[in-house]
This record gives structure tokens, C-alpha cells and sequence, in this order.
């Protein structure tokens, strides 16, 4: 997928400060791009080029949880545009952030020099076949990537290899259905989750009630 060179600016307020984030300023025309190729089992489409409200109260979490965060290795899925991924890293964490796409590493390298932060190390790189060392990650997030069902097995089987024995996950998730079975089933399979805070986030004219969940290590089956 091409980079476009029309860019634009979104200026997002969270963790403190007004972040400006680039993005292409042709959405239209990257959707009617896609051919029909991407549209089988992987679906290769552009939600990485929106910016998205779970994304936003993310990144406040992590401002909040600054502490906490400073220091450690850090890992954010999904990235897109880098938005949390360069909150975490400014904060001090040793952030690797990765996505499917190449496409919105371009973006998220350049947002990191706009916000004038240190750079994450960007991955591309598929979570169903994840090129990172076992027990590495004191930290997991991610921002709205529980969309879909079929997403669950390949991300708990990350979770499962990378997470260190007393790491913590955090995933911010609009309320909806899709995603609502997930708590259970990680809990099934030996997770321990609690949900800290529940709160609108709002961004690019849209606003969500959005869950902050903790997953931590429990006895994993």
C-alpha cells in the first residue's frame, strides 16, 4: 500500500498535552484503493489511517500509570499511527510497537519526530507469527483491536509467549458486543482480569464509552 504525500494534522489532547499526529488526508481515496486481494481472510484494510477514541483514553492510562510504566519494556499492539506507542516512550518506557501494515509505521516514525520524542522501535510484524523473544514484555496495550472473534486465539497465545510472569495487559475497548465474551474466556484459560476505568474518550468526531481492562498472569492452563 502506497504512503500518500497529502497529509493532515489531527491534534489530540491526552496524557497532559496536545499531541499533533499525521495522517493521510485522503481516506477516500486509500478505501477505494483496496482491491479485491484484500478482502479475503486477513481483510488488509486501513483502519490503521483512522484514529480511534479507545486509542485516546489509552493514552491517558498510561499517563496516569506513568510510574509504573517508566523504565519498562513495553509492548503496543496494533499501533496505526503511534499515538500510544509515543505517549508510552515519552513517558519513559521502552516501547516496541508494531503492525500489520507498513504503511502507518511511515506515519507513526514521523509522529515521533513531530512530538519530539525518542523513537519506539517500530515493527512490522503479523501477531499470529510474532518474532519476539519469550517473558520479554513487563508491559502489554492495545486500543480497539478486539473487533473481531477471530482475533482472540493468535492474541492470547502472544500474551501467553511474551508477557513476563508478573507482567501486566492493558486493552482499551469501546463497549460492544464482539468483545464483551473475551473477559470470560481469558479468565477460563487462567487469566485474572479487572476493569479499573470505564469512561467517554472522544476523537475525529467520535465519542464511545470505553473499558480500560487489566489482564495480569494467573495460573495459566
Amino acid at each position: 500500500m502506497v504512503v500518500s504525500t497529502d497529509k493532515e494534522t489531527l491534534k489530540i489532547k491526552t496524557a497532559g498535552r496536545i499531541w499533533d499526529i499525521e495522517r493521510t488526508a485522503d481516506l477516500e481515496t486509500l478505501w477505494d484503493s483496496i482491491g479485491e486481494d484484500e478482502f479475503g481472510e486477513d481483510e488488509r484494510l486501513p483502519y490503521w489511517a483512522e484514529l480511534w477514541p479507545a486509542s485516546v483514553l489509552l493514552g491517558e492510562w498510561l499517563y496516569r500509570n506513568a510510574a509504573s510504566i517508566r523504565g519498562k519494556k513495553c509492548l503496543d499492539l496494533g499501533c496505526g499511527l503511534g499515538l500510544t506507542a509515543i505517549i508510552g516512550q515519552s513517558l519513559g518506557a521502552e516501547v516496541v510497537a508494531f503492525d500489520y501494515e507498513f504503511a502507518p509505521l511511515v506515519y507513526a516514525r514521523e509522529n515521533a519526530q513531530i512530538n519530539k520524542t525518542e523513537q519506539p522501535l517500530w515493527l512490522q510484524m503479523d501477531w499470529r507469527d510474532p518474532a519476539l523473544a519469550e517473558d520479554s514484555f513487563d508491559f502489554i496495550w492495545g486500543g480497539d483491536i478486539l473487533y473481531e472473534k477471530r482475533f482472540f486465539d493468535p492474541l492470547e497465545k502472544l500474551f501467553r509467549r511474551v508477557l513476563k510472569p508478573c507482567g501486566m495487559i492493558w486493552m482499551a475497548e469501546p463497549v460492544r458486543d464482539v468483545s464483551y465474551p473475551v473477559w470470560s474466556k481469558l479468565e477460563n484459560l487462567g487469566w485474572q482480569t479487572s476493569l479499573p476505568l470505564t469512561e467517554k474518550a472522544a476523537c475525529c468526531n467520535a465519542e464511545m464509552t470505553v473499558n480500560i481492562r487489566e489482564v495480569v498472569p494467573g495460573h495459566k492452563i
